[in-house]
């Protein structure tokens, strides 16, 4: 791919001259060749904040270069062979990927694994073991499934009838696992339950990293409460409200959590004022509000609470949520979410309604923003994937890719973005593996609400030297 200035003025021009005075001379022929030339298909995009084409003369290319560079992108999904809500993914260093999915009562959720890049799926359980068939927590409300990317452990949290919650982990890519450990806590009911980790700085912990979770008590007064371990997952703190004592709240819904390398973590949800950004610098004991933005409000639905969160390797922030025009926009804070950059729509072109945010960071100013989306067309929902390689640039390009082609949705509902929505519940989730590539976790509702885990055969890597990806074999319907 090249990465200097990526296009060449081409004038190819003859001069006619007639011989007689009166006659205009041939005017010469401008043949532009662009960065841009055949990257557009039915299912890929290059734009810029706003949904503003990136072929837009007015801005013109000499930014698509360096991190701006434009890379060919091309989406596609694998089934991982069995049933999911509220989807939830982990990948490993070795490359495995882990899929929360729910079994249903009587079985338990189970976790779906791929080591070769979704081709095949296993499922690894926990089984119990009395009944070889039977997880070992019999079932299970909300499977939730997360990787501890500092120390690699599988961590699988599972919420029962909106009172207790287990923890399960494996060290090994799930080939074994612990014994169930509770992690419920005072408030009930609990739901919308979510947990993650980071390094532990301090040496407070017995672990490596002092893993956090929170929840939603019901009460939008009450807001999140969030429980610490410092011992790896076997035993929890008291839960405590995961925003300053004495605070107004006026949600008690949240996103996905996500720890930093400088040993913050972070919980997205609306403060009372907009979108914003709860952080902890003391293991999720204590926690400090950041209003993102007033003018840029949360969507009136069902993800009216939903900001996601992620921290790159440089320890950046980025948060995600969907507004009231029913569109995801995206803004980045580079001190912890003491303030924070305008934010940006990122959706592309075409796509006028979208729902389930979700985002993660890898290398410095690298992000991915996934979310279901519908187009012009009415055709039904997309999974999509809006990736930035440079994300503090003046014009930051935007490079997005559906997982699933148009004549093969994953939801046919007119208002699925904004309501509970068959598997996909009340929250979709994304990340990436060590080599940069994303991996979507979403469901197949058309088929059944199926396990699908979506990516890009190939495109830019999100971590380390800035290249592309080398191609993997595309999925598809087939592999449902």
């Amino acid at each position: 791919m090249r990465t200097g200035v990526l296009f060449t003025l081409l004038i190819l021009s003859t001069q006619a001259l007639a011989g007689c005075f009166g006659e205009d001379d041939v005017k010469p022929e401008v043949v532009v060749e662009t960065p841009l030339d055949g990257l557009f298909s039915t299912t890929s995009w290059y734009h810029y904040p706003g949904a503003v084409n990136a072929s837009n003369d007015s801005i013109g290319y000499d930014n698509l270069t360096g991190n701006s560079t434009p890379y060919p992108v091309v989406g596609t999904y694998y089934g991982i062979g069995d049933t999911t809500f509220e989807p939830t993914i982990g990948v490993t260093s070795t490359g495995g990927i882990h899929y929360a999915s729910f079994g249903g009562a009587g079985t338990g959720s189970m976790v779906y694994t791929s080591l070769d890049q979704g081709q095949t799926w296993t499922n690894m359980g926990p089984f119990n073991p009395v009944l070889p068939d039977v997880g070992q927590v019999p079932s299970s409300n909300d499977p939730y499934i997360y990787v501890d990317k500092w120390t690699d452990r599988i961590v699988k949290f599972d919420m029962h009838a909106l009172t207790a919650m287990f923890v399960e982990y494996s060290d090994d890519d799930g080939q074994t696992w612990s014994i169930p450990f509770t992690a419920e806590g005072y408030y009930t009911p609990q739901d919308h339950q979510s947990i993650a980790s980071m390094p532990d700085i301090d040496g407070a912990a017995t672990y490596d990293t002092i893993f956090v979770f929170c929840i939603n008590t019901g009460s939008s007064a009450l807001g999140p409460q969030c429980s610490r371990s410092l011992n790896g997952g076997l035993t929890w703190d008291i839960q405590r409200p995961g925003y300053p004592i004495g605070t107004p709240q006026c949600s008690g819904l949240h996103g996905h959590l996500a720890g930093s390398n400088d040993g913050a973590i972070y919980r997205g949800n609306p403060s009372c004022d907009g979108p914003a950004v709860y952080r902890s610098v003391d293991g999720g004991y204590t926690w400090s509000e950041h209003t993102i933005t007033t003018e840029v409000p949360m969507q009136q639905g069902w993800h009216s609470h939903e900001v996601a969160v992620g921290a790159d390797e440089a320890g950046n922030l980025f948060a995600s949520w969907i507004s009231i025009d029913d569109m995801p926009w995206m803004a980045y804070s580079r001190d912890q979410g003491d303030t924070w950059s305008e934010p940006m729509m990122v959706a592309p072109p075409g796509v006028n309604e979208t729902g389930f945010p979700t985002i993660f960071a890898g290398e410095e100013g690298r992000v991915v923003v996934g979310y279901i989306g519908e187009g012009d067309d009415n055709g039904g929902w997309s999974g999509y994937m809006s990736i930035m390689t440079d994300a503090f640039a003046e014009n930051p390009l935007i490079t997005t890719v559906a997982v699933n082609s148009p004549d093969d949705p994953l939801d046919i509902t007119d208002d699925c973005g904004n309501v509970r929505c068959g598997g996909f519940g009340d929250f979709i989730d994304v990340e990436l593996d060590d080599e940069g590539r994303p991996w979507i976790a979403l469901a197949h509702n058309t088929n059944g609400e199926l396990g699908i885990v979506g990516t890009y055969i190939t495109g830019p890597a999100l971590y380390g030297e800035l290249r592309l990806l080398p191609e993997i074999m595309p999925g598809g319907p087939s592999t449902l």
